[in-house]
């Protein structure tokens, strides 16, 4: 691999330096050990705008220290508009690139072939068939924050940007809840367009191994049959047996059953939602996560994420009425009656009850008892060794569910709502106040996490219990109606057992804090009165005191638990506010 991966690098090496040195790059410029700053970046994006009629830079938002979000749009025509690009019979393909800035391989492959593609037209046939949108810095804030010190676990580039925004968020958790304002400007620009593939490009963290790429496509369970099929027995094959022939054989991208040790095994599965391939998925598009090894030295990784996205580009050509076709199915299919006739799955997890034996290029390691710490400290050599390792690669439905018709939001739940514009799900508002039976869910032994997740306290634990109920919904309140093709993502967002959901983000938290109390020496009467009245409630309030000592400790816990039992209590405390309409003919009655 090491002799195949010279050849590859002296031939990117000497094609590059071919060029004008206005044409060079900087990371070229510098020995292919520097990326550039985002000033430097726009500046080339800029030039190749004004160099080449193939080539379009623009902006698709702003970052919260006002920066401006780049944008590339390339196409062999000019076209610039989704549907002047579509009426041409092109598919479309999203290049993101430091959406964690440290991790810069794809911002330095992607500025080469943009040249290459538009300036020297070397690569220019990989347009014939596709045109190609490319963000080159996604976190344009955390790109700023530069130096030498943002990744001890990473060889080069010489300085790098930090992994998270202005707002300390990391972007590749953000894809669901859309909490920063770059994740709700590129939610806008994914719907917009609806790019056909989507490439996210990253440098990953863990074990040392022999691979300077790894890959990983949503082939578990998440997403469309055909377009599952597609990616793992078409796709992946082509690409993963290209990049071998190129010097860089790859795998999939893995855990460790034990962190750092390969030996415990490896484990792929289901991606969350959260995740940008997760996301695309849930959208019917199919997303290739680019891992290159933070070990590996700058050069090799910025050549195999290069030669990964020219290999993928080059079979999207190839390939170009395939994949729009299946998708295309896929969207219809989410759109209708079918898709709903069965469960649908909104979480999973890794079944450690099945594996598959692989071979796996390792390096040879000792695991030597630290006399520092007394934990484990693992030491790699520079040694190949290929191990035969169990490989879980299989997702198990923790919790699935038969989807309603349609959702209704009630107007005031408006931070949600805001959120369903930014997915492109469409939706309309009621023109006055309705009153509707609706099934929903009512919600107990929940918590929340004691550490903030990404800017939230998620919940955990959450037990629902499905209703049905008659409920008011004021004019303005929000309808969804399921047939559309972001079925996928509505139910994730929508159905509480969603670890994505706006539930588990904690958008709905008010609903479970108890407003109005009562007073201990009021209760003390009332629960006499109460007890008197229904002795089977005595024999509950005994049963409840012996299980739980701490409930039987405090008197203002068993006096709220009789005010729970009255007609006082807050009859909509810990009921989800959304309403599932099941009955097609009363949904498009509204």
């Amino acid at each position: 691999m090491q002799r195949f991966a010279i050849l590859a690098a002296v031939a990117l090496m000497t094609a590059c330096t071919s060029h004008p040195p206005d044409w060079q790059t900087h990371y070229e410029k510098s020995g292919f050990t520097a990326t550039p700053r985002y000033d430097e970046t726009m500046r080339y994006c800029r030039q190749l705008d004004e160099a080449s009629p193939w080539i379009r830079f623009t902006t698709f938002g702003q970052s919260p220290r006002q920066r401006d979000l780049p944008l590339m749009i390339i196409d062999r025509q000019g076209y610039t508009e989704p549907g002047r690009i579509r009426s041409a019979g092109r598919q479309v393909a999203l290049v993101q690139c430091c959406i964690h800035p440290g991790e810069s391989e794809g911002k330095d492959a992607m500025l080469m072939m943009m040249r290459e593609m538009t300036i020297t037209k070397q690569l220019g046939d990989l347009l014939e068939h596709v045109s190609l949108l490319v963000i080159p810095i996604f976190n344009v804030d955390g790109h700023e924050r530069y130096g030498p010190y943002s990744r001890i676990n990473q060889n080069g580039p010489v300085e790098m940007g930090w992994r998270t925004t202005a707002q300390n968020l990391n972007l590749n958790r953000d894809y669901m809840k859309a909490d920063a304002p770059e994740m709700q400007a590129w939610l806008q620009l994914f719907h917009l367009w609806m790019p056909d593939f989507f490439i996210d490009c990253h440098t990953t963290d863990g074990a040392d191994y022999q691979y300077v790429l790894t890959y990983a496509m949503e082939i578990f369970g998440n997403m469309d049959t055909a377009l599952t099929r597609w990616q793992k027995e078409m796709f992946i094959p082509a690409i993963t047996g290209g990049m071998e022939r190129a010097g860089f054989p790859v795998f999939q991208y893995v855990s460790f059953r034990r962190w750092h040790d390969p030996r415990s095994g490896l484990y792929t599965g289901v991606s969350p939602a959260m995740l940008s391939q997760g996301y695309t998925a849930l959208n019917n598009r199919p997303g290739l996560l680019i891992e290159t090894h933070m070990l590996k030295p700058y050069q090799q990784r910025v050549d195999a994420t290069y030669e990964m996205i020219r290999l993928s580009l080059q079979y999207l050509n190839q390939h170009h009425d395939t994949l729009r076709q299946m998708i295309s199915h896929a969207d219809q299919y989410c759109s209708g009656v079918e898709f709903r006739k069965d469960s649908v799955p909104v979480n999973f997890i890794i079944d450690y009850s099945d594996s598959i034996m692989v071979d796996f290029k390792g390096v040879a390691y000792d695991v030597i008892p630290s006399d520092l710490t007394g934990g484990d400290w693992f030491v790699y050599s520079d040694t190949p060794m290929t191990f035969r390792l169990p490989w879980f690669c299989h997702s198990r439905i923790t919790r699935s569910v038969m989807l309603p018709e349609g959702y209704i939001i009630p107007v005031e739940w408006s931070e949600v709502i805001r959120r369903l514009d930014w997915h492109g799900i469409r939706y309309h508002r009621l023109d006055t106040t309705l009153t509707l039976t609706v099934s929903t869910y009512r919600f107990s032994d929940y918590q929340w996490s004691r550490q903030p997740f990404e800017g939230r306290h998620t919940l955990t634990g959450l037990k629902t219990e499905e209703i049905t109920l008659e409920k008011e919904f004021p004019a303005g309140s929000v309808v969804i109606d399921m047939n559309q093709p972001a079925a996928r993502v509505i139910a994730w967002l929508m159905e509480p057992g969603s670890d994505d959901s706006f539930v588990h983000w904690g958008f709905f938290d008010a609903i479970f804090e108890q407003k109005e109390y009562s007073e201990t020496y009021v209760m003390e009467k009332v629960a006499r009165e109460m007890l008197a009245e229904n002795p089977e409630l005595r024999e509950e309030f005994d049963r409840l005191r012996k299980e739980n000592p701490v409930f039987a400790s405090q008197q203002w816990l068993q006096l709220n638990w009789f005010y729970q039992r009255t007609p006082w209590w807050d009859e909509v405390k810990d009921i989800y506010p959304v309403g599932r309409i099941m009955d097609r003919e009363i949904l498009g009655s509204l």
